[in-house]
């Protein structure tokens, strides 16, 4: 049987950068050239990676950022064509692609539906003017309203991101803008508690002291109104950070990732995850622009690679599968001595932090709570 593959794009532009973001991003400045060139590095690294996976099934093709969505429609319609060239997609190929909800960007839903996206994950973050202004967001409540109803006509599905745990935030406020961003009805919500990354805005702000965060109970009230409301109205918590209506709402290209399905990294920054015959390589992509046009020109690859030993690829694969409900089957976790009855396998299901499960390991919901705490134990 043909094995699975992913493909993801990334696309570094940004209108402006957000204070909390350590992602691989640059401001958009109307670099045409350099976009163009980017955009034939992109598909010149498709070409040469074909080589490298030989025949797959395509499961996704995802397009993120950086702003994808500020992103040529033409550019666009070329790299899917090009990686549905190279590999053979299945029936039901899922293609996603976020966007911010800025009136600009959604005047080109249409275009970028034509050019073949059918998903779109939309960057609402917030419903209320206050917080997308502390946010750094360079759209309104008003505007994230408007985009989620022409991506509800433009796309067939729709992915709204929110953010909480927000400075100030109260339980009884996030209830409520919860409640109205169920009722704008998207079928797939990616609801993320805002984190302080090392070395963005945020981080040097609350090194001042000038911002100051949810403690950490109330970051686990918050968690806890999340999946209740969510749950409430029907929503599967099928990830930590992500619910969906029914299977067939959950994002395909998501699942690549915590499932361990290989996937092809290309765009600056961009990871990938590929089986070759020496191992499993974990590949990234050279982070500036101008580096990773000039490797692509240079080798035909615009990566460098490591492959990962037995040890480290279960280590990535269990903190990523502790993310879903499926969890991770004990026979993968062969390469850390990981056993249904480990003495501290059994500790953690006492605990409940673990579900009773012979075969698999899989977290409870108090367990993705302390997710990083809870893969920690395991992996030492």
């Amino acid at each position: 049987m043909t094995k699975a593959l992913g493909v993801y794009v990334h696309w570094p532009y940004c209108s402006r950068i957000c204070p909390y973001c350590d992602f691989n991003v640059v401001r958009d400045r109307g670099k045409t050239d350099e976009q163009t060139a980017l955009a034939d590095a992109i598909v010149a690294d498709l070409i040469a990676q074909r080589e490298l996976t030989g025949e797959r099934q395509l499961l996704s093709i995802f397009f993120g950022g950086g702003t994808p969505s500020l992103m040529d429609p033409a550019q666009v319609a070329r790299v899917i064509d090009t990686a549905k060239r190279l590999w053979s997609p299945v029936a039901d190929l899922e293609i996603s692609l976020e966007a911010n909800p800025t009136d600009a960007e959604a005047g080109r839903f249409d275009a970028l539906a034509d050019a073949g996206i059918q998903r779109l994950s939309l960057g609402v973050q917030a419903l209320d003017d206050e917080s997308l202004k502390a946010l750094g967001r360079n759209h309104d409540a008003g505007a994230a309203r408007r985009a989620i109803a022409a991506a509800t006509k433009a796309f067939p599905r729709l992915s709204i991101d929110l953010i909480y745990a927000r400075p100030g935030q109260t339980d009884a406020a996030w209830r409520a803008e919860l409640a109205e961003a169920i009722a704008l009805g998207p079928e797939h919500v990616s609801p993320y508690q805002l984190t302080i990354e090392h070395g963005t805005a945020f981080d040097r702000a609350v090194g001042r002291g000038t911002l100051v965060v949810p403690d950490e109970d109330l970051a686990a009230t918050l968690f806890e109104t999340t999946q209740e409301l969510l749950e409430a109205a029907g929503f599967d918590a099928y990830e930590v950070s992500n619910h969906a209506k029914g299977e067939a709402a959950r994002s395909r290209h998501n699942l690549v990732y915590w499932r361990g399905v290989d996937y092809v990294g290309v765009g600056p920054g961009a990871h990938g995850r590929l089986a070759l015959p020496e191992g499993r390589a974990a590949t990234v992509a050279h982070r500036a622009i101008k580096d990773y046009i000039a490797a692509v020109d240079t080798t035909g690859l615009g990566f460098e690679r490591e492959i990962l030993n037995p040890e480290e690829a279960a280590e990535e694969r269990l903190v990523l599968g502790l993310r879903i409900d499926d969890g991770v089957r004990f026979d993968e976790m062969a390469p850390l001595g990981l056993t249904p009855d480990l003495p501290k396998v059994r500790d953690l299901v006492e605990a409940g932090l673990l579900v009773d499960d012979a075969n698999r390991l899989r977290a409870t919901r108090a367990g993705r709570l302390v997710l990083d705490r809870l893969t920690g134990t395991l992996a030492t």
